[in-house]
């Protein structure tokens, strides 16, 4: 019978899927593009509130400059939606801008990409869910005074839809993106229509507020003020560089799929933006930075809505139930949003894994096939990230979209070299020409998103962005030191080009005895029937009286084998032991000593509480020293009857059991070692229950 534990997992993510079932978690284009660009289809529900409030520094009369930061915005997407196309077609394996970097530029290169690439994608968790929780609370005020709780339950959420896989989770993904999609469209529409068509004269709900400005900007202040506004509004681009990472995930023909549904996403992206901030300047909308100080005169009791909402209350009517509608759906894509780095961010932990540069955890599959591990440590960071700043979208997206642009200009630089290699080879002149046309898309991309970059890293360092880059440098120092880890094991394990292993001279069996009970009398027939060259047993003599019962048991029973007995005045175990196996292999350092270890095991856990595990203890401290093998040779209770198995296999099968560059066939690699068995003494049991030797 299930355990309530796995009960409770088979609810929330379903039943585990075979591997051979991998092919039919691949996605068409109609499902990839809610689960890859929802991020970058969201982002237009925030970037103008970031446009909007951050001329408002400058006062009302800043807002003119915001169709010009929107088309800045749009020109720079474009290009970067071009520059991909190129990349997804060059490189469809999955590896993105790490992958690009890695094989152009050097490994160092790759991993500076991915350091900011998986910074950036906990940023998207982060800003995403908060900016829904504020979109969503400005029609609920319940969910605005608790918007750091509702934030955390979200992102779980999110978490347990991504763990039941991937096509499942783009399914339920699919209908709330095409959703928001709609509605934001038939809402810009519609209020075009009233105001081209029928005359209407719309106004926002916050057109007659007189604002004053923060600050008197002009000269340098003024442009400063539009670079960092160009700054804030370029988070409509984060999301783009998902798709290039999960090219895998599409259905054949992958590369032509993926360069698809990036153009579906550029063309919806941009008409949205465009959309949104062209009509809250008809509509003569006003958004700023703190209602509190900017807002001179207004309604009493006023609160400031998101824009998105403000427009569906002008296109719509105050109370309305499209009203409703626009702020439910807009809050529901930016919590979808997410998804695009629960998706991105696993893949690319796989692949760095895979490459040893982070844990080889990552690199392995869950039940339901999705990289379980990458998906539930991108939430624990995301969550860290929304408490510790209190789910304040301003705060946050200071953060934001430094590591995305960082990938975005190494990527287009090695996507450069990319094609001059191409070009010193081919001879094929249309081919050429294609290559000739790519390379101008991505040396201008490169020049574009590097300018941004800058732009980025002027006007928000100070400001936030300074975290970021620390935690960029923080996880590019750790990955090389994860890597350098894995080299040296590697280096260790493999075994010479010439010769044969050496075989040790002797082999000196010895048997740990406390008592003489049944798990001693097996430990001892399995060390004689190993045939070792000289056998012993060996107890530690902690009690005078116990020490001489043992003894005349032993005379007893006329045992085959002598007993030694260690003196150990300060009634320690574990050095006597230790220091007798020393000294056995100090004769001969070509001899090896097996030390085989009796133990009992129970079934309950509350049983463990009541022996003192000496056998795990030494087994232990026993691994450290060379040339000593340690057997245990176990001895199965009555209570271990009732030990549930399934419960017991299910948790060794999360185990992960394949090196970092495990291969497709599951291969391993002669420099990649296998993981230990737990039968093999690996230096603590697995929930096996082991008592003591004896000794309890």
């Amino acid at each position: 019978m299930a355990s309530p534990t796995s009960l409770l997992k088979r609810l929330l993510l379903g039943r585990p899927f075979r591997s051979d079932r991998l092919q039919h978690t691949l996605l068409p284009k109609r499902i990839a593009l809610p689960v890859f660009a929802s991020d970058a289809l969201s982002s237009v529900a925030y970037a103008p509130d970031e446009i909007l409030l951050t001329l408002s520094i400058a006062g009302a009369s800043a807002f003119l400059f915001s169709p010009w930061i929107a088309l800045a915005v749009v020109v720079v997407m474009l290009t970067v939606v071009a520059s991909y196309r190129q990349n997804v077609h060059a490189y469809p394996s999955g590896g993105g801008d790490y992958e690009v970097a890695t094989v152009n530029l050097g490994p160092k290169f790759g991993v500076g990409v991915a350091s900011a690439l998986l910074v950036d994608y906990v940023l998207t968790v982060a800003v995403s869910v908060s900016s829904g929780v504020a979109n969503l609370g400005s029609v609920v005020p319940f969910v605005a005074t608790h918007k750091v709780l509702i934030a955390v339950i979200a992102v779980v959420l999110l978490t347990a839809v991504n763990l039941r896989g991937l096509r499942e989770s783009g399914t339920a993904f699919a209908i709330p993106t095409y959703g928001f999609v709609i509605v934001m469209g038939g809402m810009l529409l519609t209020g075009l229509f009233r105001v081209f068509v029928l005359g209407d004269d719309l106004r926002a709900p916050s057109a007659d507020l007189v604002i004053q400005a923060e600050h008197s900007v002009t000269g340098f202040a003024l442009v400063f003020l539009l670079l960092r506004t160009f700054s804030s509004g370029a988070a409509a681009l984060t999301g783009v560089e998902a798709i290039s990472n999960g090219v895998p995930a599409f259905k054949a023909p992958k590369s032509r799929n993926a360069a698809t549904t990036l153009l579906l996403l550029g063309a919806i992206a941009v008409s949205l933006l465009v959309g949104i901030i062209w009509l809250a300047r008809l509509t003569h909308l006003q958004f700023v930075e703190d209602p509190a100080l900017q807002i001179v005169s207004g309604p009493e009791g006023y609160v400031q809505k998101t824009v998105t909402t403000q427009l569906g209350e002008t296109v719509f009517g105050s109370g309305s139930i499209l009203l409703y509608v626009v702020a439910g759906m807009t809050a529901l894509i930016l919590f979808l949003a997410a998804n695009t780095a629960f998706n991105g961010f696993p893949v690319l932990g796989s692949i760095l894994a895979q490459d040893r540069y982070l844990p080889r955890q990552f690199h392995t599959r869950g039940d339901r096939l999705a990289f379980s591990n990458g998906i539930t440590f991108l939430a624990v960071f995301a969550i860290v990230l929304i408490v510790g700043f209190q789910a304040e979208v301003t705060r946050l997206i200071q953060l934001y979209i430094v590591g995305v642009f960082v990938s975005f200009t190494v990527s287009q630089a090695g996507m450069i070299r990319h094609w001059n290699r191409r070009l010193r080879t081919e001879r094929d002149p249309e081919a050429r020409q294609r290559m000739h046309r790519s390379r101008a898309i991505n040396t201008f991309g490169m020049g574009l998103t590097g300018t941004v970059l800058v732009i980025v890293l002027i006007t928000k360092f100070l400001l936030g962005a300074w975290i970021a880059i620390a935690a960029m440098a923080v996880i590019y120092l750790l990955m090389l030191a994860i890597r350098r880890h894995y080299d040296r094991i590697a280096v260790e394990l493999t075994p010479p080009d010439e010769g044969r292993a050496v075989l040790p001279a002797r082999n000196h069996a010895i048997v740990l005895v406390s008592k003489l009970h049944q798990p001693t009398l097996r430990a001892i027939a399995y060390a004689r029937a190993t045939r070792p060259d000289t056998l012993t047993a060996v107890t530690v003599n902690v009690d005078e009286e116990d020490t001489r019962d043992l003894q005349a048991e032993w005379e007893r029973r006329e045992m085959a084998i002598p007993l030694t007995v260690i003196d150990s005045p300060y009634r320690e175990i574990t050095r006597p032991i230790l220091d007798f196996v020393a000294s056995t292999r100090r004769k001969s350092p070509r001899d090896v000593v097996t030390v085989f270890i009796p133990e009992y095991v129970v079934g309950r856990w509350w049983e463990n509480l009541l022996h003192n595990q000496s056998a795990l203890r030494l087994k232990g401290r026993l691994l450290f020293e060379p040339g000593v093998m340690v057997v245990s040779v176990p001895w199965q209770l009555a209570s271990t009857a009732s030990k549930n198995l399934d419960r017991l296999d299910a948790t060794l099968s999360r185990t992960p059991a394949r090196g970092p560059r495990m291969g497709s066939r599951g291969t391993v690699p002669p420099d990649v070692p296998p993981v230990a068995s737990a039968s093999t003494g690996d230096g603590g049991p697995v929930d096996r229950g082991q008592g003591g030797t004896g000794r309890d």
